[in-house]
């Protein structure tokens, strides 16, 4: 069973936790120890890791972050792929679990990081400009199906435990973002996108699309 927090978050948590019990020894005063203990709440609170249940019906795209969807428009040329797709931006913020998970089955084919800036992250520049992680992920059929995790305005670390050849589930947890991000998906243009614009979706839940898989429909 997976802890109830992130790993990367623990020593975090770990921190404040010596920090309020060090206040608590020099200052036993429950007025002044309300702040580190309640920063310590924060800090297990923010890198929550919920179990999600993931739809296992073939052609689904799930969504890889909690978060809004900012973003649904078509571009000429996908990250790592090169193809024309469908790109769906999911914003992340501060209040959202910042855990993310594949959307599809497969492997993934390539990575590629980038450094960059820190711009907001719901602004459009924030795909081509921001420090991201493009990962490229070939289905059991050969779609190939990139996603990019994208730091924002304060996120200023992105974790990603995944690595070229490694085999992906869906709905299965691949790294996170500090602190308020976004995560763009780009899908094959023959797919149904099963989500609109200002919706909020679930990692590893919600159905971003539904696409034709070899051998039938999904």
């Amino acid at each position: 069973m997976a802890l109830p927090v992130a790993r990367e978050g623990i020593p975090f948590i770990v921190g404040f936790a010596v920090l309020a019990g060090v206040g608590d020894y020099l200052c036993p005063s429950v007025i002044g120890d309300i702040p580190l203990y309640l920063l310590l709440v924060w800090c297990v609170w923010f890198f929550r890791d919920p179990e999600r249940v993931t739809p296992s019906e073939p052609g689904r795209v799930i969504a890889p972050a909690d978060g809004k969807v900012i973003v649904i428009e078509e571009v000429a040329s996908a990250p790592l792929s090169g193809q024309p797709a469908r790109k769906v931006s999911i914003f992340m913020n501060v209040f959202n679990v910042h855990v993310n998970r594949f959307p599809e089955d497969g492997r993934v084919k390539a990575l590629s990081y980038h450094a960059g800036k820190f711009f907001n992250a719901a602004l459009a520049k924030a795909s081509l400009e921001n420090e991201r992680m493009e990962i490229l992920l070939e289905t059991p059929d050969g779609v190939l199906i990139p996603f990019v995790q994208v730091a924002g305005l304060v996120a200023r670390r992105i974790v990603c435990r995944a690595k070229e050849g490694d085999a992906a589930r869906r709905g299965e947890r691949f790294g996170l973002i500090r602190f308020g991000s976004r995560v763009d998906v780009y899908l094959p243009l023959s797919a149904e996108v099963a989500v609109t614009l200002g919706e909020h979706t679930v990692a590893g839940e919600t159905v971003l699309a539904r696409r034709e898989v070899s051998g039938g429909v999904g």
